[in-house]
């Protein structure tokens, strides 16, 4: 028996120690430093290599082994635009080379990227060229910011340019055959998201709502684009209707490309433009190592707090997504700060928990009482994302940004068929009092019972209309008439006075700079909070298995508990 014990105590510690070792040699693999970065060349860019997210993160091994090697860099859209900044006044910078395929950046970010972009050709008179393969909605919009726009003349890509959809998935007659009630309660008949799990298919107002938000995203998209080639929305939607950008030449018959170049080819055109006699005296600049030589953390005393409030908010403390007791702790620290003049809340969220919401919420009130306070929306400010940050003193959000959801809803579960019909399980329940199982989840509400979860979502909707009354200053019958849980693009939030005016994380904090008194942008530390996750924090929740779970069990995780969110029902993507 003490051998066996020996033998167990030895497989223990030698798990522990290859741990250990596998930790300490990525970390040290994960820690190369501050790149070096030639003096003169082309900044080169490519989306397939890098991210544009609301934080910087560094790649940690872990993920790159996931990803078989392919090293993808997150860097945050502040980060990003400055960098530009700093490259337009960079001699040293000849010209942007683009690469847009294989793009997984937001359609926000890419937006708020695309500007900065844009920026970049005004302040420098550099160009900006772009080269293309296989392009997306997505990619070409980016693409369409270059001069010029090359592209392959070989046959055989994957073009998809074809507007932009979203898919709606409904599970409401799988989980019948499982036996399984979901009961929905909710305040706004544009509040859909517990309909996934009642209805085979969409509600009339649903669809209402995804098709005016979808016409409203593609408006923004082709308008820019149209621009940029010096053609008209309405050909262009000649163009994608008619499904007539399919082949190389098809881009060059419609002006959509300048030129059709194979790789030896476009290798001599980038040396032309670098005054190179041949590519290979061409440097190319990664942008993502760009972007870490010249962004440095501020050293200033005065501060901007940039407060990320980036993904689901829910109860508790946890690092991951924006947790209540979590950031109202830190809003609290940043209220205390006397070095922290100003504030943006960047807010990229669908929303997500009520409590936690009211809990961000009453910190933010208590800091905006002190300094100034303005909004950014990156992706998603909808629902608790629009809950927390209404009340700011002014609201920037990106045209393509979802906003809005002020509707709230109910789901309880009832598994009594499941257990009875499918799995022929007898569950038998004993209470002190008449109602004492309502949430035993194994019986379905009776109508005093229904009535009793309504009367806590009418009071928490009448409570979110009442604060988007107070912080945006309308009629609470007219945020009732807008509210219904409906979601609006930012294009439309403008019109109905949700937010206030289409611009950037840039915008807003110049904007926030300039009610601290000095707009100069150059004497400000711009500080993100909370701080991203280092490499041995991602690596351990990668170890732990934190990540995206899309399983059977996981549904029914998400249904198996009564819960009442201020949440969006949906995300749009653009299908690539």
């Amino acid at each position: 028996m003490k051998k066996f014990l020996k033998m167990v105590l030895a497989v223990i510690c030698g798990i522990l120690i290859l741990n250990a070792l596998v930790i300490a040699v990525f970390a040290g693999l994960a820690t190369p430093g501050t790149p070096a970065v030639p003096a003169e060349g082309v900044l080169k860019i490519d989306m397939s290599k890098i991210v544009i997210g609301e934080q910087s993160r560094e790649t940690d091994p872990v993920t790159m082994i996931q990803s078989r090697g392919q090293s993808i860099q997150t860097i945050g859209i502040w980060e990003a635009v400055s960098a530009l900044h700093i490259a337009a006044q960079d001699p040293g910078i000849k010209y942007i080379y683009l690469k847009t395929d294989g793009s997984t950046t937001g359609l926000a970010n890419l937006s708020e990227f695309r500007k900065a972009l844009q920026n970049f050709r005004t302040e420098s008179s550099k160009a900006v060229v772009a080269y293309t393969e296989a392009p997306s909605t997505g990619s070409y919009y980016l693409a369409s910011v270059a001069d010029k726009i090359y592209m392959t003349p070989h046959p055989g890509a994957n073009v998809s340019i074809t507007g932009i959809s979203s898919q709606m998935f409904f599970l409401g007659d799988l989980l019948k055959k499982l036996g399984v009630n979901v009961q929905l309660i909710r305040h706004g008949k544009y509040k859909s998201a517990g309909e996934m799990y009642t209805r085979a298919n969409s509600s009339p107002e649903n669809r209402e709502q995804y098709q005016v938000m979808i016409n409203s995203m593609w408006e923004t998209l082709s308008s820019e684009i149209a621009q940029s080639r010096g053609i008209s929305v309405e050909k262009l939607n000649e163009y994608v209707d008619g499904l007539r950008l399919c082949l190389p030449q098809d881009f060059i018959d419609c002006g959509m490309a300048d030129a059709l170049l194979d790789r030896k080819a476009l290798e001599d055109q980038l040396a032309v433009l670098a005054v190179a006699d041949k590519f290979k005296d061409v440097t190319m600049i990664p942008f993502a190592d760009y972007v870490t030589s010249k962004i440095t953390p501020g050293k200033g005393a005065r501060k901007i707090a940039v407060i990320y409030a980036d993904g689901s908010i829910i109860d508790g403390s946890q690092p991951e997504n924006v947790s209540g007791d979590r950031f109202a702790s830190i809003i609290e620290g940043i209220r205390e700060d006397s070095t922290v003049k100003a504030v943006v809340l960047r807010v990229n969220s669908p929303g997500g928990s009520v409590l936690a919401s009211e809990k961000i919420k009453a910190e933010l009130d208590r800091l905006q009482a002190e300094k100034p306070v303005v909004a950014s929306y990156g992706d998603y400010a909808a629902s608790g994302g629009y809950w927390i940050s209404n009340n700011c003193t002014k609201i920037y959000s990106d045209a393509v940004t979802l906003t809005g959801s002020i509707g709230v809803f109910g789901m309880i579960p009832d598994f009594s068929k499941t257990a009875s019909d499918v799995l022929k399980v007898g569950v038998e329940t004993v209470s002190s009092n008449k109602h004492g199982d309502m949430f035993s989840l194994t019986r379905p509400f009776d109508s005093a019972e229904y009535n009793y979860m309504l009367r806590s979502i009418e009071d928490i909707y009448d409570r979110f209309t009442t604060i988007v009354s107070d912080g945006r200053d309308i009629p609470k019958e007219q945020v009732d008439a807008i509210g219904q849980g409906r979601v609006w693009t930012g294009a439309n939030a403008l019109e109905i006075k949700l937010v206030d005016e289409i611009g950037t994380l840039e915008d807003a904090i110049a904007y926030a700079a300039g009610l601290a008194g000095d707009s100069d942008l150059a004497n400000w530390n711009i500080k993100g909070y909370p701080a991203p996750p280092t490499i041995m924090e991602t690596m351990m929740s990668s170890f732990q298995g934190n990540q995206e779970d899309y399983s059977i069990k996981a549904l029914f995780d998400k249904i198996k508990e009564p819960r009442t969110l201020a949440l969006l029902p949906f995300e749009i993507k653009i299908l690539q």
